[in-house]
């Protein structure tokens, strides 16, 4: 093992890793449209199982994460690497319909528990103050190259091999990535805790009383629903658009949801960038405004033709990836240092809270509104936008810190 592994070699064997084990994460989505008649799944059954994912995140993330304040990140990491392999690998051998792949996506979802934010953890915990801020827009592209590869790769293997080789091989990139970190990645011995602190591990009381963090959680919690939503039924809109209007698609909505994804990620680093030369709230103000005029239209205009649809699909997703590095790494620079774990934790729970919501919020509209339609898509991306707007107004009131390098942050 590497006993000397310098800051930026670290954030770039951590990012590698993590484009790796989550390379498979989306393969569930980027399938639903085949999936759905091959098992016989309703709009709200195709959602509990997207938001299964999720949900099992939500549950299983404060406890990981917080870990990480006592415990090495590195073996909580591997931990969840080998869930991701689990999951994958029994998914492909043995999912058969609702229950068993409601059951395994679950499990997918501890996995992203205990690899999504254990990274950033790791990495907060080995580099300097300086280099954290970029090294969370690393980490977040990673995530986003990794989420964009996702969808073009389910596409090909399926057609290649059939679905479920798909998801042997994903299990096999995730155990790369279990290699990757279990040889290169040093460990590190957590610092004891003051006698004095008096704390439970946890307990969140004091991340709830930072006003800051919670600001930024409170925010990623929808910007996370509304990511989530169009992560997960993004293939399916366009393929409903395209049957609908009779449009010949020149791109799949695989590949349009594969190039969404890459935009969003270069969005993602390049508003990070925005944020510490322009102020932190004001790009993530920015971002929620936009969101909102493009969320309230995209399911009324964006069915009208399968060009628009793609082009604002694109735009919406630029638009929404905009402010996430932004929200991950305010809420991790304005934690209590001994408290970064427990931060995040709350910080990914309340995210992935409004991520569980996200799917299962458009596939029940789909249902109530009589299935795939015009209205039906119109209202559930609405409803999304409605909610976005209430956030907006929560981050103004709160108004959180900037960071160490932000421009406008306080001197001192």
């Amino acid at each position: 093992m590497n006993k000397s592994l310098s800051g930026a070699r670290l954030v770039a064997v951590v990012c590698a890793a993590q484009v790796l084990v989550q390379i498979g994460a989306y393969f569930w989505p980027a399938l639903l449209p085949g999936m759905m008649p091959l098992w016989g799944l309703s709009n709200s059954e195709a959602g509990w199982i997207t938001a299964m994912f999720y949900g099992a995140y939500l549950v299983a993330v404060p406890i990981l994460v917080t870990l990480t304040d006592r415990i090495d990140a590195r073996l909580v990491y591997l931990f969840g690497v080998a869930c991701t392999i689990t999951a994958h690998l029994l998914f492909g051998l043995y999912a058969e319909g609702f229950w068993s792949a409601l059951w395994l996506r679950g499990l997918a979802g501890i996995g992203w528990a205990g690899t999504y934010m254990t990274g950033l953890k790791l990495l907060a915990d080995q580099v300097d103050a300086r280099l954290m801020s970029r090294a969370t827009a690393g980490h977040a592209a990673s995530i986003g190259i990794s989420g964009a590869l996702s969808f073009s790769c389910a596409d090909l293997l399926t057609g290649a091999f059939g679905w479920q080789s798909a998801f042997v091989v994903a299990a096999l990139t995730a155990a790369a990535a279990w290699l990757l970190v279990a040889l290169l990645v040093p460990g590190r011995r957590v610092p004891a805790q003051p006698a004095s602190d008096g704390l439970a591990l946890f307990d969140f009381r004091p991340v709830f009383r930072n006003r800051s963090a919670m600001a930024y959680a409170i925010a990623y919690c929808i910007h996370t629903l509304e990511m989530n939503a169009l992560r997960g039924w993004g293939v399916a809109f366009l393929a409903w658009v395209a049957l609908s209007t009779g449009s010949e698609a020149r791109f799949s909505p695989t590949l349009v949801v594969t190039a969404l994804a890459l935009v969003g990620t270069v969005a993602s680093v390049l508003g990070n960038e925005t944020a510490i030369r322009w102020g932190r709230r004001k790009l993530i103000m920015l971002a929620m405004a936009a969101s909102i005029m493009l969320g309230g239209s995209i399911g009324f205009v964006g069915t009208l033709s399968y060009a628009l649809a793609v082009t604002l699909l694109l735009v919406y997703g630029l638009v929404i990836w905009l402010d996430s590095s932004s929200l991950t790494a305010g809420a991790a620079g304005t934690a209590e240092p001994s408290r970064r774990g427990a931060t995040l934790a709350v910080h990914s729970m309340l995210g992935y809270s409004g991520g569980f919501v996200g799917p299962l919020m458009i596939g029940y509209a789909l249902d109530l509104s009589g299935g795939m339609s015009r209205p039906g898509w119109g209202i559930a991306f609405l409803l999304v936008a409605v909610l976005m707007a209430i956030a907006l107004v929560v981050f103004w009131l709160m108004r959180p810190g900037e960071l160490a390098g932000d421009r406008g942050r306080p001197a001192g």
